[in-house]
């Protein structure tokens, strides 16, 4: 064999054993994971690619799936223990951190870098301005959550006073939600997709703002266990933590119309050009993170937006390691 075909050979048989070490071994026997996530939305596609495309299971994990409906509800799930890890919003570790529940929840890694409402309104506007709001009615979303307190903190980035130029009408609930708006309440709303899309094309609603792509990189939707099943099960959390980066990788990589036949299961009788459609739109504002680390600056912005928007006092403050154990996203990256 020539030199250069010998370092060739040699090169390649490396890089085999490089990449081979680099993912962990799955799981043997497959370790069955509750999981529920905090709705059915296509904000969280590098989710269901892990699911659908099996990175879970390459993993060695047997997921089940439920949907909590809420934050709230996701987190009582987890803290009940008829939960094992569920997607949220990281406030609701903030806030358990400072109540007196003995269960400490703990964020391992995230999945989207912001918030992934959009601002429909009901007219359509060749050129929106925020001031355009004062006066009006927004259908919001809970008191306290971090759908709410990003669209208050985009409020406030733009002049208009959350507290008094507009009316937010927070005690919506979810499911009811994109109803109340049909039935003719409010003047704005903000919408996930699939909602925000379907309401466009049934010409009920006018996408004028990207709410994250006003407030900015700040993690919006986190995966979260306790800090016993983190404890007793750190090669369980690893391997989600693996399974979740490779997804957020490929969807990153791939072009909305090759992901969204993929996840078609997750959305029955949605029209997959639809999905696309909102893949793209997600794609465009760069909503999913590039690697599942939550980091220090993204949760202590969301500290100083709760505390703007006086759901948590400034002396509740809590430290980054109380609330997040970034180390199964370091060792991915």
């Amino acid at each position: 064999m020539k030199p250069l075909s010998r370092l060739a050979a040699l090169a390649a048989v490396a890089l085999v054993a490089v990449s081979g070490a680099s993912r962990a071994e799955a799981l043997n026997p497959p370790v069955k994971v509750r999981y529920e996530e905090v709705v059915r939305s296509i904000l969280y596609v590098p989710k269901y690619v892990a699911l659908s495309q099996g990175y879970f299971k390459d993993a060695g994990l047997d997921v089940s799936m439920k949907t909590s409906q809420g934050t709230d509800k996701g987190m009582t799930a987890l803290l009940s223990g008829s939960a094992d890890i569920v997607l949220i919003g990281p406030e609701a570790s903030i806030y358990v951190q400072n109540s007196e529940s003995p269960v400490k929840p703990k964020i391992f890694a995230g999945l989207t870098a912001t918030d992934g409402f959009f601002l429909l309104s009901r007219k359509p506007m060749e050129k929106f301005d925020w001031s355009m709001l004062k006066g009006k009615e927004i259908i919001g979303f809970r008191p306290g959550s971090n759908p709410i307190v990003f669209l208050e903190t985009a409020l406030r980035k733009h002049g208009v006073d959350p507290q008094k130029d507009v009316k937010l009408l927070n005690n919506i609930g979810i499911p009811a939600r994109a109803g109340a708006w049909m039935a003719g309440q409010g003047e704005y709303g903000i919408f996930l997709e699939p909602e925000a899309g379907e309401l466009v094309r049934n010409g009920k609603g006018y996408i004028v703002a990207s709410i994250g792509h006003e407030v900015g990189p700040v993690d919006y939707t986190v995966f979260t266990a306790t800090d016993k099943y983190i404890r007793d099960n750190p090669k369980v959390i690893q391997a989600w933590t693996d399974a979740v980066a490779r997804a957020e990788k490929y969807v990153n990589d791939t072009p909305a119309d090759k992901l969204a036949p993929q996840i078609m299961s997750f959305f029955p009788g949605m029209d997959e050009k639809a999905v696309a459609e909102a893949i793209e739109r997600y794609k465009k504002y760069q909503i999913w993170k590039s690697t599942p680390l939550v980091t220090a600056q993204a949760i202590n912005q969301l500290q100083d937006m709760l505390v703007a928007s006086s759901v948590m006092k400034d002396s509740a403050r809590v430290k980054y390691e109380d609330v997040v154990v970034p180390d199964f996203a370091r060792k991915v990256q």
